[in-house]
């Protein structure tokens, strides 16, 4: 056992309730449907579970709690809102989507790489490949980086989500207001 789970920063109640999950992990690595309601040992297992695929709560985890749940099956929710799904079913995602999506390929490359505590000098430049496209595409980290500090409030929850969850120290910071105690 990692000595995270013995002295762990997170609450005790949170470890607990994790390791009855991965202990129902199967033999095929798939943790079973556990519903709100469904109680261990005094504690509603369904409902701490959904509470923490709650992009909000997920987001305030930290990255080794985020690992430690997708580990087992448990990935946040994601709730599209119904104007943009209806415009991504008929026209596909927006010009500004799509950028999103690039910058956050770019971001997730550059954690991979340097990690998530090495800033993003603003003249900083990634290659990505992109479906349908014959050559890498570059995408200027720095700029993008610094535009989506920039404008956090006017991003989606699930672009806040994804932004967070990279452990970039600027997303975290901004999308957690405390420490979680769920």
């Amino acid at each position: 056992m990692a000595r995270g789970d013995w002295d762990c920063p997170w609450p005790l109640d949170w470890q607990r309730h994790y390791r009855v999950l991965a202990d129902l992990v199967g033999a095929d690595g798939v943790l079973p449907a556990i519903e709100p309601g469904v109680v261990f040992e005094g504690d509603d297992l369904g409902k701490w579970l959904q509470r923490q695929s709650r992009p909000g709560t997920w987001a305030q985890l930290s990255i080794e709690q985020q690992q430690r749940l997708s580990k087992v099956g448990v990935q946040p929710v994601v709730r599209p809102t119904a104007a943009p799904a209806v415009a991504r079913a008929t026209n596909g995602p927006s010009k500004a989507e799509q950028a999103f999506q690039r910058g956050l390929a770019a971001l997730t490359q550059w954690v991979e790489r340097e990690g998530a505590d090495r800033p993003v000098p603003r003249g900083a430049a990634v290659e990505i490949a992109v479906d349908g496209a014959m050559e890498p595409v570059t995408v200027k980290l720095g700029v993008w980086t610094s535009n989506a500090r920039a404008r956090w409030g006017k991003l989606a929850a699930e672009q806040q989500v994804a932004l967070a969850a990279l452990g970039v120290p600027w997303a975290r910071a901004a999308a957690v207001p405390g420490p979680v105690r769920q």
